[in-house]
């Protein structure tokens, strides 16, 4: 509520246009015309579907990738850089190539969404199960533990925190790169509606579109992320009690 009252005291000593800086009721406004007309539910609902798929394939595809680096070393002094020298990338970087192999088409947007991710996830994994102490391999080893297990009782287990870390980070990865495909392609979601807004100077829609992108973000982080992190701790015995 300050931020609000913040907001509209901005709005009311008019230091920008109203077209360009939008009071609160405006985008209120904005927001239930957008619900009414079911064109933000529909965007939301494009955009969801794109990110949920390319954000599931990036994480299984980061996990694999990222145990296979820390475990063979051939692999991680090989490809180690190279992954490390493309999370710079900015993940715009590779709308581009999306466009050329795919067309202009939800492929690409796919593309560009699992690329975002996929090395955020990668390295946190990597980092992970490389900071497993090894103790705990020679012990599973002396018990007689079988190669399969070694991975899905041991070090998997072990390497929950920084596993929950990437899939934090390539969740947010993934939204960036969303909206950076979605802002360029002409198709339909929250990214395509935000170009929209820009191209008819309607600000109220642009603030709109990007409240309900943070209220999404919230929601994720508290009821899934949010979640798994509180178990992770209490399973380490770093809940409070």
């Amino acid at each position: 509520m300050a931020l609000i009252a913040f907001w509209e005291i901005l709005c009311r000593l008019g230091i920008w246009e109203p077209t360009l800086f939008p009071s609160p009721w405006r985008v209120a406004q904005t927001l239930w015309r957008t619900l009414a007309d079911r064109s933000l539910l529909l965007a939301t609902g494009v955009s969801l579907r794109r990110i949920l798929v390319g954000y599931l394939l990036a994480q299984t595809l980061g996990v694999v990738l990222g145990v296979l680096l820390a475990r063979l070393r051939w692999l991680e002094e090989t490809v180690g850089s190279l992954v490390l020298g493309l999370q710079t990338l900015p993940s715009v970087c590779w709308l581009p190539l999306a466009l050329l192999w795919f067309g202009l088409n939800d492929r690409a947007i796919l593309f560009v969404v699992v690329m975002g991710a996929l090395l955020a996830v990668t390295v946190s994994v990597h980092d992970g199960v490389k900071n497993v102490p090894p103790v705990y391999l020679r012990a599973a080893r002396t018990m007689g533990t079988g190669p399969v297990a070694l991975y899905t009782e041991v070090l998997l287990p072990a390497s929950l925190p920084a596993i929950l870390t990437g899939a934090k980070l390539g969740w947010s990865f993934a939204w960036r790169s969303l909206m950076a495909g979605e802002l360029l392609f002409v198709s339909l979601g929250l990214g395509h509606m935000l170009m929209m807004g820009r191209e008819l100077a309607d600000m109220s829609q642009v603030v709109a579109v990007m409240l309900v992108i943070i209220l999404l973000g919230l929601l994720a982080d508290r009821a899934i992320f949010g979640v798994l992190a509180a178990r992770v701790r209490e399973r380490w015995g770093l809940a409070h009690p």
